[in-house]
């Protein structure tokens, strides 16, 4: 029976690749990948050479397709992301989906966990986690005053990940529909040499939010 892996890899500092992971990758026979050139810098730090192929969000039903083929030839497959878990805001989901409504129990689908910038902020944010709401990347237009007038009401604490070019306005419309003392959590490049947390009144964060460069992902306390 053939294998797809679905590995996590680091969302900046390498020493979070597992050992299982490295194992992993290197037994498969194919690892395929959101972008090959950043895997294969991560893949020449830990001294691995199994061969890569590209499969990300404009890949298409033809490279679905042939990884259906080479799962169904009884090879043993990896999906990375450039950086975290595969399946959080990016084409790993689908293509579990595509290959499990093709396959069936014929083959094996196995998470290898791992970092995950959603993971790695709840565990520093100090705000209820008992029970949350994800929303992955914000929209950039349509729908995105509608989702803010939702987490304002939310009474459970909501996650979602922002882009620098985005933060200020996300910040901006923040304040204008919380109230004045609702906690939210920004972590900015975390697990990178530059890894910054602001936790406070979105006031305090945005006075103290001092750099808008790198990866941003903001929770926000329920009501």
């Amino acid at each position: 029976m053939s294998t797809l892996y679905i590995v996590s890899t680091p969302i900046g500092n390498l020493e979070d690749m597992t050992l299982r992971a490295l194992r992993i990758l290197k037994e498969v026979d194919i690892i395929f990948c959101e972008d090959t050139r950043v895997t294969r810098k991560l893949l020449t730090h830990f001294e691995i050479h199994t061969p890569t192929e590209s499969y990300h969000q404009h890949s298409g039903d033809r490279k679905t397709d042939h990884i259906v083929s080479l799962l169904r030839e009884g090879k043993n497959l990896a999906i990375v992301s450039d950086a975290g878990t595969p399946g959080l805001s990016d084409p790993g989901g689908p293509l579990v989906h595509d290959v499990r409504s093709q396959l069936g129990s014929t083959i094996q689908i196995v998470p290898i966990p791992g970092a995950s910038a959603l993971a790695a902020l709840i565990a520093v944010a100090g705000i209820p986690m008992d029970s949350f709401v994800f929303l992955g990347f914000m929209p950039h237009k349509k729908g995105r005053q509608t989702l803010f007038k939702e987490i304002a009401e939310s009474k459970r604490t909501t996650i979602f990940y922002e882009s620098p070019h985005r933060i200020n306005k996300t910040l901006e419309a923040l304040e204008a529909t919380l109230e004045p003392d609702r906690t939210i959590v920004i972590g900015r490049e975390l697990t990178k040499k530059f890894e910054t947390l602001y936790v406070g009144s979105v006031e305090q964060v945005k006075h103290d939010l001092d750099q808008i460069l790198g990866e941003f992902v903001v929770a926000v306390a329920g009501k």
